[in-house]
């Protein structure tokens, strides 16, 4: 429980539905980090306010190993980090889950906005987009593993709206009713990445080339880290045509720039999948595909090779990101997905 309204109200339905059910909030990062400030109290006296047991396990070594040290990795390396996604599948569904089974506990559920069911056509158990509409969370929960769906549940997987959960709250009197969303990066309270990133790593400003596709030198950048593909605003440099960030060559220290039209790939490439639906795909397969959280589903066809998977869309995709995560739907089912790797033209 985050001490937010949606773990709360999930909270108050399971025990409205008859679940011996416990409170338990991970302690992962700084107390005195504003984010987590009052979570722990909130979540508390939501539980005592329920008559439900709350307990509090400190996880701090283990999300700075597998989040934050993941989180600081990938930007050293060019790649934008989603951190909610390793927090989903190590501390939430992973340490979260043990802890559990050792309370006696035999299922897990959280506050997201999404579904587990089992499949009758599939003959196992799957996990499914939520009612939610554009606030659904499947996309963020592709990497747990797939033996542990029958064991998660979703209440709040059937509501429509954020305004549905808030007048639950309400209505039950939970003093939660009314707070604010958490940030997208809770342990980044202030928003501001590149200021974390300077202070907790070795990651500095560092002056490089800004260069074009064909090498040609534009201007200076300020560090790599400081970019995102697709990116237009803030690079310096003048241009006839708007130009934009489409890659970056770290053993140079260069910024790749282009216009556009450079942005679109129609393949991608992707390592070490995980597939929540099949064990494997074993010919070309078509399916909607995810790229970043906020992004809309693109139609395409993949294909498996070892442990890899080639993604052919239908249309040229804009600015492909690793880092970010590929998630591969059939229907409203979650076929499985990877972290993008490598991108081809």
């Amino acid at each position: 429980m985050s001490g937010g309204v949606d773990s709360s109200v999930s909270a108050l339905l399971l025990k409205q539905k008859g679940y011996d059910v416990i409170g338990a909030t991970l302690e992962l990062f700084n107390k005195e980090s504003s984010s987590n400030n009052g979570t722990d109290l909130d979540a508390k006296n939501i539980c005592k306010s329920m008559g439900i047991p709350h307990f509090t396990f400190n996880y701090q070594k283990e999300f700075k190993k597998y989040v934050i040290d993941d989180f600081i990795d990938c930007y050293a390396n060019c790649k934008t980090p989603n951190p909610c996604i390793e927090c989903n599948k190590y501390m939430k569904f992973g340490f979260m889950y043990e802890k559990a089974k050792e309370m006696g506990c035999n299922y897990i559920a959280t506050g997201h906005y999404a579904k587990t069911e089992y499949s009758k056509i599939y003959k196992r158990w799957v996990l499914k987009k939520s009612n939610a509409g554009r606030k659904d969370q499947s996309y963020v929960l592709w990497n747990i593993p797939k033996t542990l769906i029958e064991h998660i549940i979703f209440p709040l997987s059937d509501f429509e709206s954020k305004d549905e959960i808030r007048d639950i709250a309400k209505k039950n009197n939970l003093n939660v009713a009314n707070k604010p969303d958490s940030e997208d990066i809770c342990f980044i309270p202030d928003g501001n990445y590149k200021k974390f990133l300077e202070a907790n790593s070795d990651i500095k400003p560092k002056i490089g080339k800004i260069v074009n596709s064909k090498g040609e030198v534009l201007g200076k950048h300020t560090g790599l880290y400081n970019y995102t593909i697709g990116q237009r605003r803030g690079l310096g440099i003048s241009n006839k045509v708007p130009l934009f960030v489409l890659g970056f060559n770290k053993e140079k220290n260069e910024l790749i720039v282009g216009e556009e039209r450079e942005l679109y790939k129609e393949t991608l490439d992707v390592k070490d999948i995980n597939l929540l639906l099949v064990d494997k795909i074993e010919d070309w397969l078509e399916v909607e595909v995810k790229t970043r959280y906020s992004a809309k589903q693109a139609k395409a066809k993949i294909i498996q090779d070892g442990n890899n998977i080639k993604i052919k869309f239908n249309e040229p995709q804009r600015a492909l990101t690793p880092g970010q995560s590929a998630v591969f739907y059939l229907g409203d089912i979650v076929l499985g997905g990877r972290k993008n790797q490598f991108i081809k033209a």
